[in-house]
């Protein structure tokens, strides 16, 4: 049969070979392959399970000038999302490191986008909300730190998370609203709460979210910048809202080509990962820091995000 490795037999030429056009594959070509693509496959997977997640630290900025903001206002604003802290991939010394870039950055304001702890079955040290916000307390801004809660936070028992934020002081904001001073006048953070709190069992769940309400807090025509875990909320997001700013996809955690073949949303790779724009109202997707699921991050290494409003 005719192909790669094959050999044509004509009349008269005793079993001498001819030429096909194609190279022929010897037994030691084939086992160089071979240890070519299983050292590739090692070598993807080392990279996978331990260089980008744990060694690489990105900062990603986006300059964004948001409808209904104010003029002449410049924000940069750093987005911390879904840290999952717990060794051997989140220790607590790379949640220092964390703090460390994120306050080296200079941003005006700081918002922790939810999900403080790890807890998929490779995680060998849990590491309690106390431990974790007594580093995120290290953080500084002029214009203040907030945060939200993440589904997970509400899985383990949200009671420990809040009582971090207040022991360490920075502000959460669980369907709460925020006032942030600008020279042109105040622009109002709000934030969320989970909408996948409760899960009901069967892909279902209960969220606390209450956008409405919260907006109902904001005056009419004021700039709003809405912190949610999930982006998924952004299908109802308002446009009043100038920006929405999520995590909570971690981009998929493996992602190529701007694809990633699992997302936890119900809308797929809509809103897995960067900067979103739909009918003039903005969203930013953090793809986070830690690791949910699988303990593999490629093509979406680890991420602060630094966005520059105005």
């Amino acid at each position: 049969m005719d192909g790669v490795g094959s050999q044509r037999r004509g009349a008269g030429t005793r079993g001498a070979a001819e030429p096909c056009g194609l190279p022929m594959i010897t037994r030691r070509g084939a086992l160089k392959t071979m240890f070519g693509l299983a050292g590739a496959g090692v070598s993807t997977a080392a990279y996978g399970l331990w260089l980008e997640p744990v060694r690489r630290l990105d900062v990603t900025e986006y300059r964004i000038a948001p409808p209904h903001w104010p003029s002449g206002v410049r924000m940069r604003v750093a987005l911390v999302a879904d840290i999952h802290a717990g060794d051997p991939f989140m220790p607590i010394d790379r949640v220092a490191e964390v703090v460390a870039r994120t306050n080296a950055l200079k941003p005006d304001l700081i918002v922790l986008l939810g999900d403080y702890r790890a807890d998929h079955r490779f995680v060998t040290r849990a590491i309690e909300p106390d431990e974790t916000f007594a580093r995120l307390a290290e953080l500084s801004a002029p214009l203040g730190v907030y945060g939200i809660l993440g589904n997970h936070d509400y899985w383990h028992g949200v009671v420990p998370f809040r009582a971090a934020f207040t022991a360490t002081g920075i502000a959460l904001l669980e369907n709460g609203v925020a006032t942030v001073p600008t020279p042109a006048g105040p622009v109002f953070l709000i934030g969320t709460a989970s909408m996948i709190a409760v899960p009901l069992g069967r892909g279902r769940f209960r969220g606390f979210d209450d956008l409405p309400g919260t907006l109902a807090k904001v005056p009419l025509g004021a700039p709003v910048l809405l912190a949610a875990h999930e982006p998924d909320l952004f299908v109802r997001v308002p446009d009043r809202v100038s920006l929405t700013m999520s995590g909570h996809t971690h981009g998929g955690q493996v992602r190529l080509f701007g694809f990633s073949p699992h997302v936890p949303s119900k809308y797929g790779n809509r809103f897995a990962y960067g900067h979103v724009v739909e009918d003039g109202r903005h969203l930013v997707v953090s793809g986070g820091l830690g690791l949910s699921t699988i303990p593999m991050r490629i093509g979406v290494p680890p991420e602060i995000v630094l966005l520059t409003l105005g």
